[in-house]
């Protein structure tokens, strides 16, 4: 993956902690654990951008590079790369900060796509900034 020690770009808009409740036997995050906490972010600061609810409607080429590991903090970037009538474009990166070290390396990006909604869930106009 490039850039993976490289320096983080867009908003730092989660931060977590990696627990054991979210790991596998052998000690690693659940693929699906890391996603939420990416699909959580991008929904944050989509709901921002559109002042109102959003949903997921696209996770596009999402890879893991790197294992995140009990203890560690997941810290997700976004960065809004497109506004479009009705959805948002995000570039969304993961990166773990190693427990009790000052290592941090990027485990995974992907870019999302949140459609804005308006009370009966259709899909509605995100205003002008």
């Amino acid at each position: 993956m490039p850039g993976n020690n490289g320096p983080q770009t867009g908003e730092l808009t989660l931060r977590t902690f990696a627990m054991p409740s979210d790991a596998n036997a052998a000690g690693d995050i659940f693929g699906g654990w890391v996603m939420s906490q990416m699909d959580m972010a991008a929904g944050m600061r989509a709901a921002e951008r559109a002042r109102g609810r959003v949903a997921t409607v696209a996770v596009k080429e999402m890879a893991f590079a790197k294992p995140v590991k009990v203890g560690d903090t997941l810290c997700v970037y976004t960065e809004v790369v497109k506004v479009g009538r009705t959805s948002i474009t995000l570039k969304v990166d993961a990166w773990a900060r190693r427990y009790l070290t000052d290592i941090i390396e990027k485990v995974t990006y992907a870019d999302f796509v949140m459609v804005a909604l308006d009370g009966e869930g259709r899909p509605t106009p995100i205003p002008e900034e």
